[in-house]
C-alpha cells in the first residue's frame, strides 16, 4: 500500500507542476502567433487546465479501468464547482461581466443533460463518445466565432492583463509547452498505478478513488489558477476556468476515453454521482447567469458549495467504508 500512496503522491505534484508549466507555454506560444486573449482564455486555458483528466482518464480507459476514468472526469466537475469556486468565492465574491461567459453557463447545463441522456443505457458507447467529440467540436467553433466577433469581451481584457505579466521568449515558452506535454503523460502513468493499486488494496471500487483522490489532484490546476485571478480581481477569468474545465471533461475528456474503450456505467454513477454534478452544474447557472443584472457567487454561496462539497464526500467514504 505504501508504494501506491507514494505514487498518488508524487504523480499527483508532478501533474500539478507540469501542467501549470504546460499552460504557461501554450498561452505564451498561442498569444506570439497572434490567438486573441479572449480565445487564448475560453481555450487554451481551459484545454490545459484539463490535460490532467484528459491523459489520466484516457491512460485509465486503455488500461481497463473505466470506473477511473469516468470517476475523474465527472469528480473533477463536481469538485471544480463545490469545492474550487465555493473557496474562489470565499476569497473575493465573484461577479460575472463576461457575456461570453452567460452565454456558456446554460450551454454547460445543456452538455450535462446530453451527458446524462447518453448513459441512462448503462454504456457509453463509441457512438456515444462520438456525440461527445462532435458537440466538443461545435463548441470549439463557436468559441472561436464569438472570441473574433466580440474581443473585447471583459474575459479577454482580464486574460490580456494576466499574459501581460508572463512574459518569455518564444523559444522557452515551446520547450515548457513540449515539457510540460511530456511530463503530464509520464506523471498521470504513476498517478493511474498507484491509484488502482490502492482501490486494490482497500477493495473499493477504481470510481470511488476516481470520484475523490484522483479528481480532488487533477482539479489543483484550476484551484490555483482560480484562486490567483479571484485575488487579483478577475472575476471573469476565475469563472471561466472552471467553465472551460468542465466543458472539456464532460465532452472531450469522456469522449476521449469512451472512443479508446467502450464502457459499461456503474449503477452508482447514474443514480448518485450524474444528479450531484447535474444539480451543482444547475445552481452554478441560477448564481451566474443574473437574470436581473450581472450574476454573482457571495461568501454565503461559497460556504454552501462547499458544504455540498464536503457532504458528497463523506456519503462516498461512508457508503464505501
Amino acid at each position: 500500500m505504501l508504494p501506491a500512496l507514494l505514487a498518488i503522491a508524487a504523480g499527483l505534484a508532478l501533474l500539478v507542476w507540469s501542467a501549470d508549466r504546460f499552460v504557461e507555454g501554450s498561452a505564451v506560444t498561442a498569444r506570439h502567433f497572434g490567438m486573441p486573449p479572449l480565445l487564448i482564455g475560453m481555450v487554451v486555458v481551459g484545454f490545459g487546465t484539463s490535460a490532467p483528466e484528459m491523459v489520466v482518464s484516457a491512460l485509465a480507459a486503455s488500461q481497463g479501468n473505466p470506473g477511473l476514468a469516468l470517476g475523474n472526469a465527472y469528480g473533477s466537475n463536481i469538485t471544480n464547482i463545490a469545492l474550487i469556486l465555493g473557496i474562489t468565492a470565499i476569497i473575493s465574491p465573484i461577479a460575472v461581466h463576461s457575456q461570453v461567459m452567460r452565454k456558456e453557463l446554460p450551454i454547460l447545463a445543456g452538455i450535462t443533460l446530453l451527458a446524462i441522456w447518453q448513459l441512462l443505457d448503462g454504456s457509453l458507447s463509441r457512438l456515444d463518445a462520438v456525440g461527445l467529440l462532435l458537440t466538443f467540436t461545435a463548441l470549439l467553433g463557436w468559441s472561436i466565432w464569438a472570441g473574433m466577433k466580440k474581443p473585447q469581451d471583459a474575459l479577454a481584457l482580464e486574460v490580456s492583463a494576466e499574459l501581460d505579466e508572463r512574459v518569455m521568449p518564444i523559444r522557452n515558452a515551446v520547450l515548457w509547452l513540449v515539457a510540460g506535454l511530456a511530463l503530464l503523460i509520464i506523471s498521470s502513468r504513476i498517478l493511474v498505478w498507484g491509484a488502482v493499486d490502492l482501490a486494490t488494496a482497500f477493495g473499493v471500487s477504481d470510481l470511488i478513488i476516481g470520484l475523490t483522490i484522483v479528481a480532488i489532484g487533477t482539479s489543483l490546476p484550476e484551484l490555483a489558477s482560480s484562486v490567483i485571478a479571484a485575488r487579483k480581481g478577475e472575476h471573469d477569468l476565475a469563472l471561466g476556468n472552471i467553465l472551460g474545465s468542465n466543458m472539456f471533461n464532460t465532452l472531450a475528456v469522456v469522449g476521449i476515453a469512451g472512443m479508446i474503450a467502450p464502457m459499461e456505467v456503474a449503477g452508482d454513477v447514474l443514480v448518485r454521482d450524474l444528479p450531484v454534478m447535474a444539480g451543482l452544474t444547475f445552481a452554478l447557472f441560477a448564481l451566474g447567469y443574473g437574470f436581473r443584472g450581472p450574476g454573482r457567487i457571495n461568501r454565503v454561496e461559497g460556504v454552501l458549495l462547499i458544504t455540498a462539497f464536503v457532504a458528497y464526500t463523506l456519503y462516498l467514504l461512508i457508503s464505501t467504508f
